[in-house]
C-alpha cells in the first residue's frame, strides 16, 4: 500500500493541503516501510501564477470555497501525481479537497499527528484518526 503525506520539508505533514509543495509518498506492508520517496505537488502558488498570467476568473459555488468545477479541476491536478497511493494524510484542508479525494478514490485522513514517520507508524499499528473537524 501506498500512503501520501502532504509536507513542504519531508518531515512534517503540512497543516494545509493545498498550500503544500510535496507529497512524503511511503510504500508500507503490513507491519513496515518499504520504501520512501518525496514528489513534486502542484498548489495554491502555482495556481495564483496561472490566473494572474491569464487573468482567470472562476465562478463562486453556493457551496463556498473548495467547490465548483474549477475547484474541482485543481483538486485533480494535485491529486495527479498521487494516483497510485490509496491514503493521503494532512493536518488541514478544505471540505472540497476531502470530498474530491473520496470521489478521485483516495481515503483523505485530517490527522493532528505532525511528523510524518509517527503518522505513517500510526497507520500500521491501525491508530491514526480521522479528525474531519478540522476541515474549513
Amino acid at each position: 500500500m501506498k500512503i501520501a503525506l502532504v509536507t513542504d520539508d519531508g518531515i512534517t505533514i503540512s497543516q494545509h493541503f493545498g498550500r503544500a509543495t510535496k507529497y512524503a509518498v511511503y510504500t508500507i506492508d503490513e507491519t513496515k516501510i518499504l520504501h520512501r520517496e518525496l514528489r513534486d505537488k502542484v498548489g495554491h502558488r502555482q495556481f495564483a501564477q496561472e490566473e494572474s498570467a491569464h487573468s482567470h476568473h472562476h465562478q463562486n459555488d453556493a457551496r463556498g470555497h473548495g467547490y465548483g468545477s474549477h475547484a474541482e479541476d485543481k483538486h485533480q491536478r494535485m491529486f495527479a501525481t498521487i494516483e497510485d497511493c490509496e491514503i493521503m494524510i494532512g493536518r488541514g484542508m478544505g471540505w472540497g479537497a476531502y470530498q474530491g479525494m473520496q470521489r478521485a478514490g483516495l481515503k483523505p485522513i485530517v490527522t493532528d499527528i505532525a511528523e510524518i514517520e509517527a503518522a505513517v507508524q500510526a497507520v500500521l499499528d491501525g491508530s491514526i484518526k480521522d479528525h474531519p473537524e478540522n476541515l474549513h
